[in-house]
């Protein structure tokens, strides 16, 4: 028995004497290497943001479509401070992630650094080729990473995720991830009213407008008049989140809210507008139009005056909005008063952020507009030359039409509701512009009249303001907004192409364009004519 005791009694002491040594070497000899690790995963994790919420689109029928999620993918990642030999490590690793050994040496010669991020996203065979090395503080592991399944799509709308401004995680850059990076990042998903149906018919038709017009870009944006739901928003160039930083920052700028242009003839309805509500003119009032306006030694002609000559006496306004007439336009401004003129333009909203829910929104500039400035600041600006806009501006305040007068704020988070701005002008007034676009549409060449639905719509040329010298350059900016079906309208679009030849004319560059996406969004949502046929 006493054999046996000594026997248990010795192992006891011996096992005890294993763990203390092993305890030993975890806390005095190898402590450096696991706290190094374990602070280099912690680190990984906070980078990752794996808890961040979703983005999703919405369809119409209240389906959710994801367009920013989490996903794992192979991160490889450097522990520096465990790092036998620096130069080896890197002339090592360099090729495989394809980056500079002297660079690589530079950072794993770091004593003390616990963490280094060396490549994000990797492809399973890189991260496999890493893991083959068995390199001594160099690792890769399956991390949550953001992903965007649809690539490009509403790219500008939705922004990406990146590093943050303090090197020690990540956060929302540009669109929707930036402006709700704080719920996104506690968990919280958001949806978001752009129906993916819509967007990315949205963006073929406008690829295609670009390519076919020689375009330097463009934009599209549909809207829920009657709400401020955005249903679409799209530019081109864009850039794929998934991989942001092959693009350049100016692909990530959202033109349709961060960027201003002159928009040329659509500023006619808002002019016509004006005078209408002012009780100024109506939009059968009458003017003799000689083809141009001299005015402050300037000379303003109609755009067709050398192929269409002057369109002469008793020109109605209604005339002046289908067939585009600066010099009608100059004549309703010029009756409606300057004073009254620049009310009207501020009641649109237009000088003035909308408070759509996306960051960096721009105001467009109407400084033009003052009891200061020559009449013929005015005259042109009638015809929507020398005043600046941002589309989200431009289709707000035409949206005001759509919508009886009534201005609606635009908005992307579907958990919001809609909430009315102003009342800019009256429903009187509104249903009459709007059978002046409507008869724009049904009664001129060329115009996206759709067979047994009311349209209406105007188009928009405008010369290209010179960033650098002043003056205007040979290009134009073509547009077009219009919506429907008029007595209750379920879509307002508007289409921009960027920098086109000075020959070029917005209904045969935007207009097929406009034609295409309103017949698709009638098929989409099976809205029933307005104006049935025999037949139908």
């Amino acid at each position: 028995m006493a054999t046996r005791f000594s026997i248990l009694i010795i192992f006891l002491i011996g096992a005890y004497f294993l763990l203390g040594y092993h305890l030993y070497e975890l806390q005095l000899v190898k402590g450096g290497y696991y706290l190094a690790q374990a602070d280099s995963e912690a680190a990984a994790a906070q980078g990752a943001s794996g808890s961040r919420g979703s983005i999703y689109f919405t369809d119409k029928d209240g389906n959710l479509l994801p367009a920013a999620i989490e996903q794992d993918s192979p991160l490889i990642y450097a522990v520096p401070s465990s790092i036998v030999n620096a130069q080896a490590a890197a002339d090592a690793v360099a090729p495989i992630i394809n980056l500079s050994p002297t660079a690589l040496d530079a950072v794993f010669s770091r004593a003390g650094d616990s963490y280094e991020p060396l490549k994000v996203k990797a492809d399973a065979g890189t991260a496999q080729q890493i893991t083959n090395l068995d390199l001594k503080g160099i690792y890769s592991e399956m991390v949550p990473e953001r992903y965007y399944p649809l690539s490009t799509v509403a790219s500008q709308v939705l922004g990406y995720v990146g590093p943050n401004s303090s090197g020690n995680g990540t956060s929302g850059h540009y669109g929707i991830e930036s402006f709700y990076n704080t719920p996104l990042a506690a968990g919280t998903d958001v949806d978001l009213t752009i129906d993916p149906n819509i967007q990315i018919e949205a963006e073929k038709v406008l690829d295609t407008l670009v390519s076919a017009n020689g375009a330097t870009g463009g934009s599209v944006i549909i809207e829920d008049p009657q709400t401020g739901k955005i249903l679409a928003m799209g530019a081109t160039p864009s850039f794929d989140p998934n991989n942001y930083s092959a693009s350049p920052i100016a692909s990530f700028l959202n033109p349709m809210v961060q960027e201003v242009y002159e928009p040329g003839s659509i500023f006619k309805v808002l002019t016509m507008a004006a005078g209408i509500d002012a009780g100024k003119i109506t939009s059968s009032t009458t003017y003799d139009d000689l083809g141009y306006v001299n005015v402050d030694g300037a000379h303003i002609t109609n755009y067709n005056l050398t192929t269409y000559g002057a369109y002469g006496p008793d020109t109605t306004m209604t005339k002046v909005i289908e067939h585009s007439i600066n010099t009608g336009a100059i004549f309703a401004e010029n009756q409606t008063g300057n004073a009254i003129f620049t009310e009207y333009a501020k009641k649109f909203g237009l000088g003035q952020l909308t408070g759509i829910d996306v960051p960096g929104e721009v105001s467009g500039n109407l400084s033009q507009l003052n009891p200061k400035s020559p009449q013929v600041d005015f005259d042109t600006a009638a015809y929507g030359q020398g005043v600046a806009v941002t589309p989200i501006e431009l289709v707000t305040a035409v949206a005001a039409i759509a919508n009886g007068g009534v201005m609606m704020r635009p908005y992307l988070n579907a958990a919001l509701s809609p909430e009315p701005l102003d009342r800019a002008i009256s429903a009187s007034t509104a249903a009459e512009v709007t059978e002046m676009m409507t008869n724009a549409v049904d009664d001129v060449a060329g115009a996206p009249a759709i067979k047994g639905y009311s349209i209406a719509g105007k188009t928009g040329s405008a010369y290209v303001p010179n960033p650098s010298g002043g003056g205007y350059l040979n290009e134009l900016d073509d547009s077009y907004i219009g919506f429907g079906p008029t007595p209750d309208p379920k879509f307002i679009v508007f289409i921009r192409l960027n920098t086109l030849s000075v020959n070029s004319l917005a209904v045969d560059s935007v207009v097929p364009g406009f034609k295409t996406l309103a017949q698709y969004i009638i098929n989409y949502y099976n809205i029933p004519p307005d104006r049935p046929t025999a037949g139908q």
